[in-house]
């Protein structure tokens, strides 16, 4: 019979998934739920789900001992994810319009947060009147991230100019799908916000 503690120690204390564990037993998957429910064993949610699918994979290294250019990106780079970024989710996603915030937002996330380059992300906001190939090229030049890591564009069908705003270029979204970076980021603004009182 199978010992319930060696369904503990495979699945929560070496972190091996369902199927690892019920192959390791030579039983089902299903059978292991089974046994698990029994037992009261509980299953991860599912974000533990997903922390040990990519818990291997190439995260960031956050830079230290600032110089004082350094700690001017990285002031710049808080203020800029403070007024132009999403706080909720499990992403960082800065959006602009504007190249000269979108580049230096990126040297933030390059030489201060020390992001993997393979899983910054574009995603494009344009009219439907837009040349999206042209768009794509002039951002892929000004961020230098290959074209294949920007993900299916949205087109805004209608009116072009309801707000007046000229977007010629479309909105940029410069995302890095990291839970802990983005909480990183949001420490910092709220140290400035404390700061700042």
């Amino acid at each position: 019979m199978l010992e319930i503690s060696r369904v503990r120690e495979l699945y929560w204390d070496q972190g091996l998934n369902a199927r690892e564990v019920a192959k390791r037993l030579d039983i089902s998957v299903w059978s292991l739920y089974n046994l698990m429910e029994k037992n009261s064993i509980p299953r991860r949610s599912q974000s533990e789900v997903s922390y040990l699918l990519h818990k291997d994979k190439p995260r960031f290294v956050l830079k230290t001992d600032l110089d004082i250019a350094g700690e001017q990106l990285k002031v710049a780079g808080i203020m800029l994810y403070w007024a132009e970024g999403a706080r909720k989710g499990s992403t960082v996603d800065f959006a602009n319009s504007d190249p000269r915030m979108v580049r230096i937002f990126l040297k933030f996330l390059r030489d201060i947060c020390g992001v993997k380059e393979e899983r910054l992300r574009v995603y494009l906001y344009a009219y439907s009147y837009s040349k999206i190939d042209e768009i794509k090229e002039y951002w892929h030049k000004l961020t230098g991230i290959p074209l294949s890591r920007f993900t299916k564009p949205y087109i805004r069908t209608g009116h072009a100019n309801v707000s007046k705003r000229k977007l010629p270029y479309g909105l940029v979204h410069i995302r890095y799908n990291d839970t802990k970076l983005l909480e990183k980021i949001g420490g910092w603004i709220n140290e400035y916000i404390e700061e700042l009182r």
